[in-house]
């Protein structure tokens, strides 16, 4: 009888879920019960979009407005906002619809070698950015003087720990709480006093020092990367299942993503006006500023207390970001192999899914000890990686979003289609375009 409980105990919970949505839905006062309905139905959206303002992300940014100043990269980082809400949004209609995950629909529509490929290629790719997110947790607790030792383990247990909850809805709020930090560079950019003026010439101008070089190529394919990411299809997918979302829900997560898609911008945009408004009139060369430096350098023109809430800030975006991207690989993985891959399930009904989540937090942790590894070269270079892995990724996501058998009367409309389709040529030439300055780094008059 024990057996049959804890078999069963994965659609109890989201059924008990399904009943909370459906009293609130049949409740009176419409303008309450709406926001009920989104208070309880949102989260895969913000946590996708905050997740996607990772460790690695941040000092992306930041890197890239201490080189190249707010001009073309603050315009540029305003225009991925909708970028990420396109795609994103066909995840959450493909999962409300079919409630399957990513990798288990592609492994059904696409057969055994696709399925295999698309989660073994979403697994790589994460167990290298799971490395960035610890940098950034140690680089982040290294300001109230943590060690790199202890910081490391530390984010680790903080991150495997989330899990032993075996509740979906439980993990997504707790973590939502942690995501609130994320925000902390907004203040951080007000505090720098940007000229608004400048800012808002930025909007138009698109200015570029020094013209396109390999350099800025490296860190536009970089910016691309830290806004959409293969994990990111996965991981919302996957989060829209097990919260059990169903078509009649789609419009709240449409809701939901969107506003997790302008968080994600508006962050992005401040932490480029931080570092372009004190570090780029100043010509400081942060090329091999580590993570664990940022801070320290922003210190002397921000105040003793916003080196602080910079690492408080560098260590929650690293949190939240290890949560969702391992959760995005126990997905794919348990989707794929046809075993139990939930949230709401107990251990014993999951192993492989717990296993997975908590061993790729364990090697992610493990390459951040190792002596005299290249940390801030990964950190960097996973964005790039990120940003070559989404054209096969994107190209599985509209050929499943406009699958009449799979979304029926909600599969894709002719604009998502031709604004997808635009997304991956623009990442086909900017990897064009890389190559080419590359090998012959005058070519584009840089």
């Amino acid at each position: 009888m024990a057996v049959l409980r804890d078999a069963s105990r994965d659609v109890n919970l989201r059924r008990l879920d399904r009943e909370r949505v459906l009293r609130i839905r049949s409740g009176d006062r419409a303008p309450l019960r709406n926001l009920l309905l989104f208070l309880l139905l949102a989260g895969p959206g913000i946590l996708v979009m905050v997740g996607d303002n990772d460790a690695g992300g941040v000092i992306t940014y930041a890197t890239t407005g201490a080189r190249y100043g707010i001009g073309f990269f603050v315009p540029f980082l305003l225009l991925m906002i909708p970028v990420a809400y396109v795609v994103q949004e066909m995840t959450v209609r493909l999962g409300a619809v079919s409630q399957k995950g990513h990798a288990e629909l592609i492994f059904d529509r696409f057969g055994r070698f696709w399925g295999i490929f698309s989660m073994t290629d979403l697994v790589l790719g994460n167990c290298l950015t799971l490395v960035t997110e610890f940098i950034g947790m140690a680089a982040g607790l290294s300001v109230f003087g943590v060690g790199l030792r202890t910081a490391v383990l530390t984010s680790a247990l903080l991150v495997a720990a989330l899990v032993s909850v075996q509740r979906y809805v439980t993990a997504e709020r707790v973590t939502l709480v942690f995501a609130a930090v994320n925000l902390v560079f907004i203040p951080l950019a007000i505090l720098a006093h940007p000229a608004p003026g400048q800012v808002a010439a930025a909007l138009v101008r698109w200015t570029l020092p020094g013209g396109f070089t390999p350099s800025v190529l490296f860190l536009i394919i970089a910016n691309v990367g830290t806004t959409i990411a293969p994990w990111m299809l996965f991981y919302q997918q996957g989060a829209v299942v097990d919260k059990g979302l169903t078509p009649r829900d789609i419009r709240h997560g449409q809701t939901d993503t969107l506003i997790g898609s302008l968080i994600m911008g508006v962050v992005a945009v401040a932490i480029v006006v931080l570092t372009g408004t004190l570090m780029f009139p100043r010509h400081i060369d942060v090329s091999n500023l580590s993570q664990a430096h940022w801070a320290q350098t922003l210190a002397p023109y921000l105040g003793p207390v916003a080196d602080r809430l910079f690492g408080l800030g560098l260590f929650e975006a690293g949190l939240v970001a290890a949560i969702t991207i391992s959760l995005s690989s126990a997905w794919a993985v348990g989707e794929v192999s046809g075993r139990r891959h939930s949230l709401n399930a107990s251990l014993r009904q999951a192993p492989l899914f717990y296993g997975i989540y908590v061993g790729s937090i364990a090697a992610a942790a493990a390459v951040v000890l190792i002596p005299g590894a290249p940390l801030q070269l990964i950190t960097l270079t996973v964005q790039v990686i990120a940003t070559l892995l989404m054209p096969p990724a994107l190209t599985f996501l509209l050929l499943l979003a406009n699958d009449p058998e799979i979304m029926g009367e909600h599969r894709n409309r002719l604009g998502a289609n031709l604004f997808t389709g635009g997304i991956v040529a623009l990442i086909l030439t900017l990897s064009t375009l890389y190559g080419i300055v590359t090998v012959f780094p005058h070519a584009l008059g840089g």
